[in-house]
């Protein structure tokens, strides 16, 4: 039964945008997996159960990537790339061959051998420090939920929702349930329990500009089928049952905010450049060549960082120098002749294959990302020679992730001059290209200066960097609150930074979360940042803010900031700074002028 008052939950704004409709919930069936021991004579049975189910899971997804393909509605083959994802961790040796060990060694049913298998994987994911990592347990999730369903032969849980304009309301989405609501009953907006900006399934949301709220974590308890619901996406609000008047106010706003992002798109082809003549480059974080388009639609000029880690997640060999080079030369091209930057192999040796692996007892801290490459060779080498390969094709930039000392960043630039030696004494064609590093451990920052004679960009990852300067994990909820970007001691580390970068010639970029927030961009102006790095649908109210401010304005509040103390009095300093002028612009009012700048 409805109720009559307003209540309002806060969430994470997964994608901005104002929606109000009627709530649709989709009540998630919880899959009891049971437990039973196999009798000697019953576990090739199971064997063939397993592999029945796997059949079944990919031909589903698959019929679902179909309908996605054939609505060619923007975003739509960002999420197909999602989908494939899904189909390989189907085929994953990490999952497959544990479940099959689980039924032959332990003699477990099928459904139980899944869920420990998948387990294992989930433990593995919470232990990366990347938040971007961390939220591929959901996917894992997804999957082995979906292997379980089909051994018991129960319906997915999207099946009867209406065709257009209501607002679902769950506990959480898979990418294959986002895909049926967005493109075959094209909901309103979603509201989940779970989920993190860094989800799948918000991913999808932001290409399709959709609004979406995750995180929201009682919103299936309070909101009931039928009830009137608000959700702002920009401000990570949901109102159920707003009152009449509420309900205005809102529609006007959304009124007033499609018109202000029509106003923002008209920028598009503008530059960034503020009013006392900085220019700065927005580009953008990318995962899939399919996010181009919208990359593009929202005034993008380049790719700050371009992930290269889906090329070897839910698989069971690692991908060969062609297939590398297939994937970055489709980036290029797509892209030609706006920069590049495209990231190296940045998980822990414990996603690879079996008999790549590696276990470590704190995987963030231990063998990954350039370390592992560095132990790795032959597969470094495969990665390089593809990028070399791929630069004839574009304007490439190799970023190496996690440099620690000089040392390290010496020795992957060694790696990359025998590459280059070889694909010579091959008669291939290749580019000099630039090489940077991601500046996202305090170490780093620290040497700041010498590491900047070493390379030709600093791309500045302020998600990690602020996580292991403050020491925490921003994922669990008990120290989350301590999860700071202008916290002091990150703020001098920035300085350092881009002090360096400047002293040296060598441009400064920022590809982490922090890049995105408007109430940041004038801070980060201030630091001297040359270029800012976010999701395509950031870069308008980013670039508004950026074509109205000084940067003297920014290097002076940097300054007053340098003399205060707790991250609280930072936060409200840069605060005020904003709403003095910029007032309205960041509360989701894109036509207010900025104060005596109009």
């Amino acid at each position: 039964m409805s109720r009559s008052s307003a209540t309002t939950l806060v969430g994470i704004g997964a994608s901005p945008g104002i929606a109000i409709g009627r709530c649709w919930t989709i009540e998630r069936r919880r899959v009891r997996t049971p437990k039973r021991r196999l009798t000697p004579d019953e576990v090739e049975a199971e064997l063939a159960r397993l592999r029945t189910s796997l059949e079944i899971s990919d031909v589903q997804l698959a019929e679902v990537r179909g309908k996605v393909e054939e609505s060619q509605a923007p975003g739509s083959a960002e999420h197909t790339a999602i989908i494939d994802m899904h189909r390989m961790m189907l085929k994953d040796e990490m999952l497959v061959l544990e479940a099959q060990r689980q039924i032959r060694e332990e003699r477990l049913n099928a459904e139980w051998a899944v869920k420990r298998a998948t387990r294992k994987i989930k433990n593995a994911f919470h232990e990366q420090a990347d938040d971007y990592f961390k939220e591929r347990r959901a996917d894992v999730d997804f999957v082995g939920e979906r292997i379980i369903k089909n051994l018991l032969g129960q319906a997915p849980d999207v099946e009867d929702v209406p065709p257009e304009g209501v607002i679902v309301v769950a506990h959480d989405l898979s990418p294959a349930d986002t895909a049926l609501l967005l493109h075959e009953h094209k909901v309103a907006a979603f509201v989940t329990d779970a989920g993190a900006k860094t989800s799948h399934t918000a991913i999808v949301a932001r290409a399709l500009e959709v609004p979406a709220v995750v995180g929201v974590g009682r919103v299936t308890a309070v909101a009931d089928r039928g009830d009137w619901i608000v959700v702002d996406g920009g401000r990570g609000l949901v109102v159920i049952n707003p009152s009449p008047g509420e309900r205005a106010g809102y529609e006007a706003a959304r009124e007033k905010q499609l018109a202000g992002e029509q106003a923002l798109l008209a920028t598009r082809d503008l530059p960034a450049r503020t009013l006392d003549d900085l220019t700065v480059r927005l580009a953008g974080n990318i995962e899939f060549a399919e996010e181009v388009p919208s990359l593009l639609a929202h005034g993008g000029q380049a790719v700050g960082l371009y992930r290269t880690e889906f090329l070897f997640m839910g698989r069971s060999d690692l991908p060969g120098e062609e297939e590398h080079y297939q994937n970055y030369r489709r980036i290029l091209e797509a892209l030609a002749p706006r920069p590049v930057t495209i990231r190296t192999f940045d998980l822990g040796g414990d996603k690879l294959p079996a008999g790549m692996r590696v276990t470590a007892e704190n995987p963030a801290l231990g063998l990954r990302a350039i370390r592992y490459c560095l132990r790795q060779p032959e597969m470094f080498r495969a990665q390089l020679r593809a990028l070399l390969r791929a630069s004839v094709h574009g304007n490439l930039r190799i970023m190496f992730p996690m440099i620690s000392g000089v040392a390290e960043l010496r020795a992957a630039k060694h790696a990359l001059r025998q590459a280059a030696d070889e694909l010579r004494a091959e008669g291939v064609a290749f580019r000099q290209v630039p090489v940077g590093i991601m500046v996202e451990l305090p170490s780093a920052a620290m040497i700041a200066d010498r590491l900047a004679a070493e390379c030709d960009f600093f791309s500045i990852g302020t998600n990690d960097l602020i996580q292991y300067t403050i020491g925490i994990d921003r994922q669990d909820k008990d120290v989350a609150y301590l999860y700071k970007p202008l916290h002091l001691a990150v703020l001098r580390l920035l300085k350092l930074i881009c002090d360096a970068g400047r002293a040296a010639g060598v441009p400064v970029s920022m590809c982490g979360e922090m890049a995105g927030e408007p109430v940041n961009a004038l801070v980060l102006l201030g630091l001297g940042v040359a270029e800012l790095s976010m999701n395509g649908p950031s870069i308008p109210l980013v670039k508004r803010v950026v074509r109205a401010a000084r940067a003297e304005d920014g290097r002076a509040l940097v300054d007053r900031l340098l003399a205060l103390t707790t991250a609280d009095d930072i936060e409200h300093e840069v605060q005020a700074e904003m709403a003095r002028r910029f007032p309205g612009l960041l509360d989701g009012d894109h036509d207010a002028e900025p104060a005596g700048q109009g």
